[in-house]
């Protein structure tokens, strides 16, 4: 055993980079809402980016560390402590036995992801450690964390490195960093125009692409629902169900649209005003009901090269880890 549930906190589950082809058969590929947050989660551990985290939703967790560990806590802002000692995120911190981490107010976004070094043992199910609460299936028997839960993690080899470290504190952060170009209070989010996009009138065009929305309480890890200026198509027209994708944006008969998210259904059958672009899924992932959201159509181009530079800066990142992981510098 190397820690501890000792409350659950709102929602807390363990995800990964997803569950791969099984969409054809129904299954959803599910996965971390904020998958950047998460691969850098893991790049700060020391872990392969597709080992699982813990993802801690608005009201985090209180967890008890059984064994030394090395956690990495990235994405929004849940104001952690452990034994009382605030604890900076985007870093290493090497956390020693009997140690109790805690969250606090959302300072900043609303999810937190873990990562532990060595990664937390659990069995694969279809090829993934992520949870899917509907199915049941994934992470813990296929639900949240709840009390008294006991999680293993892995032998880590960074652990011996750490603990050389002089200090009687119950948390050491690692004496380096990294500032990510990431910004969770960013709610202008970009989209490229969706199969029926003119099937939508001016005017609704106009008001999606000038007007702010507002995440309503009725959005979870499946789909955001938002309130704004009613979508009116030009004309009633039937749509066959098909392909839908993380970030696809539908628009009921309602006009009011639902953005598809992690645990999204594999097709759908609403117009398609847009498709949010991959790098600003993060910001999306990270909202929080009441806030408000504005939408800035670009070009599947201008996505491209944003994706690339997106995946350009965590390969420097992760170099950069590696680095100072093999200087045994923490």
């Amino acid at each position: 055993m190397s820690l501890k549930i000792l409350q659950s906190g709102l929602l807390s589950t363990i995800q990964d980079n997803g569950r791969f082809g099984f969409q054809k058969y129904g299954v959803i590929k599910s996965g971390a809402m904020d998958l950047y947050a998460h691969r850098l989660a893991n790049i700060l551990a020391g872990n392969p980016e597709d080992e699982a985290t813990l993802e801690m939703t608005l009201l985090g967790p209180s967890i008890e560390f059984t064994e030394d560990t090395i956690i990495a806590l990235t994405g929004g802002n849940l104001s952690p402590k452990v034994n009382g000692q605030p604890i900076p995120l985007w870093r290493p911190v090497f956390v020693r036995s009997g140690a109790k981490l805690e969250f606090g107010a959302p300072v900043s976004g609303c999810r937190t992801y873990m990562a532990a070094s060595g990664g937390y043992d659990l069995e694969r199910e279809l090829g993934s450690r992520s949870t899917y609460l509907k199915a049941r299936i994934g992470g813990v028997n296929g639900r949240a964390l709840t009390e008294n839960d006991e999680l293993n993690i892995r032998e880590s080899d960074l652990i011996g490195k750490a603990a050389i470290r002089n200090s009687e504190a119950k948390a050491i952060p690692a004496s380096w960093y990294m500032k990510p170009d990431y910004n969770v209070v960013n709610k202008t989010v970009r989209y490229i125009e969706g199969r029926e996009y003119e099937w939508f009138t001016e005017d609704s065009q106009s008001v999606f692409n000038t007007e702010e929305f507002t995440l309503t309480s009725q959005s979870d890890r499946m789909g955001y629902r938002i309130e704004g200026p009613v979508l009116a198509l030009k004309e009633k027209r039937e749509l066959l169900s098909e392909a839908v994708g993380f970030g696809t944006i539908q628009v009921p008969a309602g006009g009011q649209p639902i953005i598809l998210m992690a645990d999204h259904q594999t097709t759908g059958g609403y117009p398609k005003m847009g498709q949010v672009i991959a790098v600003d899924l993060p910001h999306l992932a990270q909202l929080k009901p009441g806030e408000k959201i504005k939408f800035e159509k670009t070009t599947i181009e201008e996505a491209q090269k944003l994706f690339v530079q997106r995946e350009k800066e965590i390969d420097f990142i992760r170099n950069m880890v590696r680095d100072k992981f093999e200087k045994g510098v923490l």
